[in-house]
Formats: structure tokens, sequence, C-alpha cells
């Protein structure tokens, strides 16, 4: 007889249920969300054939955790499992959806996601937290910017000592005001270290890395962009094509058939929006400050005069990604001619 099992995961418990072929419920129960009880629990039933458990925060640790311990886990696209959970059981419970989960092992009705490397999201947890600091930097300034133009001081744009000094000058002698300043200058200078120390880390791990070594050959493509697309990869070899590349970072269009309806719109944009951001950026700067000959650039220029810059930019993108991951996947350097 084949067993299957469902785990639908929480931050504190794991609700856990192993189904048979025929989808008579074995063994029930609910454990602490980490590996090794979920283990322990599930080793009251037979072994199982599949284990399925949706996306989520707990996703990696959980799935890499198992892994490791032997289990022949499944991670699942959770907003497929969503729509099918909701035509399984009329309730929404924890102990439901591990039901519903169970039985999508037992039929196989379901979509798998590749799991991406612990260093991998490291890499991401990285960059997100840059992302961020940089945006609490520019809040920052902007507040400092407000404060200051109520006394009719307009602060300069650029980011330079004589930005702090007028802001300090400004504050001067007005009571709450200064201390305001200050403390808003202080924050900022913080935030400024943070960042700092955060740029010497992605330089550091750019440099060792022979992937991203290989990426920066590209004009427009730097220590962030390259860093950033080796973890959202993570291996090459599990996209079968590098043209998929476009479509799981969401720069294809998207599309909705339906009988005589066929509409094609802008891009899907799905997938890893930071990611697609930076290709959009390395895009921008090959079109408009690389000056070398280059036929890539040619293309898109091209495009640009039959379309509009904006969709060369997003093509470029795209085709950048295919690139990067073509050179991943063979181990070859980027070519100008």
């Amino acid at each position: 007889m084949e067993y299957f099992a469902g785990l639908d995961i929480s931050m504190e418990e794991t609700h856990v249920c192993v189904v048979d072929r025929e989808g008579t419920v074995f063994h029930e129960g609910k454990t602490a969300s980490m590996p090794e009880a979920i283990a322990t629990l599930l080793a009251k039933a037979p072994a199982c054939q599949r284990i399925v458990f949706e996306t989520g925060r707990m996703a990696p640790m959980l799935y890499h955790g198992l892994t490791a311990l032997g289990l022949p886990v499944v991670c699942i696209e959770s907003r497929q499992a969503y729509q099918a959970l909701k035509s399984l059981a009329t309730h929404k419970t924890d102990r439901n959806d591990a039901r519903g989960l169970a039985q999508l092992a037992r039929t196989g009705f379901f979509k798998p996601v590749h799991v991406k490397s612990l260093p991998a999201h490291a890499i991401r947890a990285l960059i997100i937290a840059r992302k961020k600091l940089v945006g609490q930097r520019v809040m920052l300034e902007n507040q400092i910017r407000g404060l200051a133009v109520v006394f009719g001081v307009r602060l300069p744009r650029a980011l330079s000592a004589a930005f702090i000094d007028q802001a300090l000058r400004a504050s001067k002698g007005i009571n709450g005001l200064s201390a305001a300043m200050e403390g808003l200058i202080t924050a900022r200078t913080a935030v400024l270290s943070a960042v700092a120390a955060i740029d010497a880390d992605i330089k550091k791990m750019a440099r060792v890395s022979g992937a991203c070594r290989r990426l920066m050959t590209i004009p427009g493509v730097g220590q962030l962009t390259a860093l950033a697309f080796t973890a959202a990869v993570d291996d090459p070899e599990r996209f079968r094509r590098s043209r998929d590349i476009g479509a799981y970072l969401g720069l294809v269009p998207r599309r909705y058939q339906s009988g005589e309806v066929d509409y094609i719109g802008s891009i899907s944009k799905c997938g890893d929006r930071r990611m697609r951001t930076l290709l959009y950026e390395a895009a921008n700067v090959m079109l408009t400050r690389y000056k070398g000959p280059l036929k890539l650039k040619d293309w898109a220029l091209a495009l640009a005069r039959r379309s509009t810059m904006r969709k060369a930019r997003i093509a470029l993108a795209r085709r950048l990604a295919i690139i990067m991951h073509a050179m991943l996947r063979h181990g070859t350097e980027f070519k100008a001619a």
C-alpha cells in the first residue's frame, strides 16, 4: 500500500495528515514546525511516497531539513494549492488544509516549484536589506529637506557635505528644529554606514565568484546585478531553455485567450521584482551610457525607433537575462561582437 502526506505549516505548529492510495486518512497529528519534529511524527506512519507542502517563509528551511533527513518532500505553488483547497473543504482550518494537501500529493495534481539553496536565500536577504536601508536613507533626506524648506532653506539634491552643513545652519538657534535635524542627520549617518558595510560584502562576494565575474563582462551589469542574478537562478540547469528565464522573471507579455478572444498585454511582472528592476536598469545603462560598438545595443535602439524606448529597455532586459543564463549554464564570457 502506498501512502502520501500533506503538511500545513505555520510559524509555530505544523499539521500533518497521511492518506493511503484510496484517499482514506491513515494518520493525523500536529507538531512543532521543525524538520526533526515533523520527521518524528511521520515516522509513526508507514513510509510515504510523497510529502507535499506549500511555498512560504518556512519552506526553504523545512525543505532542505527534511530532504537531509531522507524524506521525499515536494514544495508546491501556493496559489494553485489555494484554489484546489477551496474546493476540497467547506471550512478552512489547518487540519482541513493538511488533508487537502495530502489528497493533492496522492493525485499528483500540483505544480512543484524549485526551492532555492540556503546560500541563495542569504544573498537575497542581503540585497533586500540593502534596498530597505537605501529606502530609509531617501526617506530621511526627504524629511530633512521638508523641515528645512519651511524656513526658506532649499538643500542641494546631491549627497555631499554641503547637504549636512546647510541643514545644520538652517536649524541653528531654532528650538525644536535643531534637535530634530540632529536626530535625523544622526540616523542618516547610521544608515549610510550600514549601506556601506553591505556594499563591501557584496563587492567581496562578487569578486570571489567566478560566475559573477563572467556576468560583469556585460556592459551595464555591475556587482549587485550579477550577484542578484546568480541568487535568483540558483541552479542554471533547472531551466531547459535559456529563453525560459524571461517568463520566470516576469519579462514576457501577459496573454489571455478564451474562444475568439486573444489578448496580449504588458509584461506579466511575476517572479523576483527586484531582479527585474536591476535588469531594467542594466539595459538602460547599456542604451544611454555605453559608448562602444555593440550589436545588442544596436538591436535595442532599432526596436526603440520602431516602437518606444521603454519597450526597448524591457526587450533588452529580457535579452540580457537570456544571455546571462546561457553564460552561467555554459561557463562562457560575454562577446561584444
